[in-house]
């Protein structure tokens, strides 16, 4: 089947929905059509684009080429999958159905929703207005990226702010990766000594994963940074070029001057999906925790970081969710017991400086469940080449197709 591109294309009925043409959508596309459903997928995705987002906390580091992140979105939609460029504006459980923003209306027997989730720039006061201006960066969309490696490359001392909000973000550690890069860029420009480099996270501790957290602050007194925790970025206060806090345990503001303020935003779960009947409190879809069926409607399924999964937010977690998924459902489909279980699986490469690397795996339990056979969270050359060089390749020719 040949991809449907125009706005207004969309199909009356589809035996398999899928909401969201990200990692996790073309991914089980892929599997879908593999599997002998080619005919019967579509997929519903507003944006022209596909990005692989990874690699964005190099390109801010001076050390990945940005345009190599981007690819069409036609070039990504596998074969077999009708492409619905429209965006989704209601769902309809009762009825089968999802409403699109152009105003027509589909309805499936198998929904997918893996629609990703938004990131909130506005949360933070004073903060996108002032992007991209006076040291104010974020490594957290492909438009403002090249400003942070412009902001590092720049910095003549100072303070230099890096920071985690208290919302469930896409990458945990990511907000800190670049704080480890930028220390390295500044003790090759000469400045590091006249800096101070604050990491302000609206959580607990630097890393869930206990195993990992030894070792990252072990990184942190090797570096001399200044760590905040439950510290939540409120405001932007660009002109004085002050970053205002909340303290979390106190339950007061905190001022911070900076030089430099890497932001990473506020995320949650995108407005179309808030108050849906697919819904939890929160916003996200749903679904058990094992299965990544919805807890009320046996024919939806969820996937990737739109969903109530308890897990990090990271393309490695998208990876296990997609074969739980398309084996669970193609099972449901056969009337049969879903065979698999979801244990929270996730992996986070957490660069701890140019050609450092330490890879984070680990599920529910927040215990190690490593791939190679030595111990992950040593720094190794060996893990930043292959965050840097094979990890884009394995998702360009092997996840999207439907092949790894």
């Amino acid at each position: 089947m040949s991809h449907v591109d125009p706005v207004g294309a969309a199909p009356a009925h589809s035996k398999f929905l899928i909401v969201g043409g990200g990692a996790a959508g073309v991914s089980l596309a892929a599997r879908l059509c593999a599997a002998g459903h080619a005919g019967k997928v579509t997929i519903i995705e507003p944006s022209d684009v596909h990005y692989y987002q990874p690699l964005w906390t190099l390109v801010g580091a001076g050390d990945a080429d940005r345009e190599s992140t981007r690819r069409s979105e036609s070039s990504v939609i596998p074969p077999g999958a009708a492409w619905v460029k429209d965006a989704a504006a209601g769902f309809d459980p009762a009825q089968n159905s999802v409403t699109l923003k152009g105003g027509a209306k589909i309805t499936y027997d198998w929904l997918i929703v893996a629609l990703g989730l938004q990131l909130n720039w506005g949360a933070v006061k004073g903060l996108k207005e002032n992007m991209g201006q006076r040291g104010i960066c974020s490594n957290y969309s492909f438009e403002t990226v090249p400003f942070t490696w412009e902001a590092i490359r720049g910095f003549k001392g100072g303070d230099a702010v890096f920071t985690h909000p208290a919302t469930p973000i896409k990458c945990g550690g990511a907000p800190q990766k670049i704080m480890y890069l930028a220390d390295d860029a500044f003790r090759r420009q000469g400045v590091r000594d006249r800096a101070k480099v604050h990491f302000y996270s609206g959580e607990a501790a630097i890393f869930k994963a206990e195993h990992y957290a030894k070792a990252l602050n072990k990184v942190i007194e090797r570096k001399g940074l200044l760590t905040h925790f439950k510290h939540d970025l409120v405001e932007v206060r660009a002109p004085s070029q002050e970053a205002v806090f909340q303290d979390l345990d106190a339950n007061k503001e905190v001022v911070q001057h900076f030089d430099l303020l890497h932001v990473t935003p506020p995320q949650g779960p995108l407005d179309v999906m808030k108050g849906s009947p697919l819904a939890n409190a929160g916003g996200w879809v749903d679904v058990d925790k094992e299965t990544c069926r919805h807890v009320m409607h046996a024919n939806v399924f969820s996937l990737g970081d739109c969903s109530s999964l308890p897990t990090s937010k990271t393309g490695a977690a998208i990876r296990k969710q997609v074969m739980v998924v398309l084996k669970n459902l193609l099972a449901s489909v056969d009337g049969k017991p879903m065979p698999e279980k979801y244990d929270g699986y996730t992996s986070c490469p957490l660069t701890t400086g140019y050609g450092k690397l330490i890879l984070a795996e680990f599920g529910y339990d927040l215990k190690p469940h490593e791939t190679f056979p030595f111990d992950q969270s040593k720094e190794r050359w060996s893990m930043y080449m292959f965050k840097k060089h094979l990890l884009p390749k394995m998702y360009w020719s092997g996840m999207l197709k439907g092949r790894a």
